[in-house]
């Protein structure tokens, strides 16, 4: 005996055909939640600003990108040169801000000369040819720069420093993104007086999270998953550092 299948169609009201596109809807929104990075400057932005000392002294914002963050610093009473490797263009002036355009590992900073450093979301780009006007590929430009602003650093000056953690990788042209190998590679030299971890999750965007589990996000960067956890931290060189 031969079976035949017959396919028989199946009978779906419209009002559960409604329902089922609503539900389908729902789940790739929510899906895209968890895939993009919405929401994380301002995570860092209010990290910094909420743990600028108050001036007067000296300060640095490498990288500023055209960001608000020189300019609190510059109320908090601080003196600031703000630096970028790209013109920018604010829509306000401050007395006690200065910017100058550049490159930091070629520019006449005296050395021991600051009390703040404003590192924020920008040393994972030194050196990735492509992305903000950089043109000369340095694999370890991310690790100069963090002895640079060490040589810049006044004794027991500070440092507020934001970047991407996860797995250890490099994006091309992107960023990098700090792990267990590059991270303490990244710090050396400096004291963590403290240390916070952010991953974002489906149901509550950008929390706080246990380092382990920062340390262990599985970054991504492509058309379909743009995504990395953040690590925020305040860091001090030591006397004789």
């Amino acid at each position: 005996m031969t079976l035949v299948r017959v396919a028989v169609p199946i009978y779906m009201p419209a009002w559960l055909h409604s329902t089922l596109r609503q539900v389908k809807s729902r789940f790739r929104t929510q899906k895209r939640v968890d895939i993009d990075l919405a929401g994380d400057r301002e995570v860092e932005w209010s990290f910094v600003a909420s743990h600028l000392p108050c001036g007067p002294g000296e300060a640095l914002d490498f990288g500023c990108d055209g960001t608000y963050l020189s300019l609190i610093a510059a109320r908090r009473g601080f003196h600031v040169v703000a630096l970028d490797l790209e013109r920018q263009a604010v829509l306000w002036q401050h007395p006690n801000r200065h910017f100058v355009h550049g490159d930091l590992l070629a520019a006449r900073l005296a050395d021991a000369s600051f009390d703040l450093v404003v590192n924020c979301s920008s040393v994972e780009h030194v050196g990735l040819v492509g992305r903000y006007s950089v043109s000369e590929p340095l694999p370890d430009g991310d690790l100069e720069v963090m002895r640079k602003l060490r040589s810049l650093m006044k004794p027991e000056g500070i440092q507020l420093l934001t970047i991407p953690v996860g797995r250890d990788s490099v994006f091309y042209p992107w960023h990098r993104v700090y792990g267990k190998a590059r991270l303490p590679m990244l710090l050396e030299g400096y004291v963590v007086d403290h240390a916070e971890f952010w991953c974002k999750s489906l149901d509550q965007g950008w929390a706080l999270c246990a380092r382990e589990d920062a340390l262990e996000f599985n970054a991504g960067w492509d058309e379909k998953r743009k995504i990395y956890a953040l690590g925020c931290f305040v860091l001090r060189l030591p006397v004789g550092g």
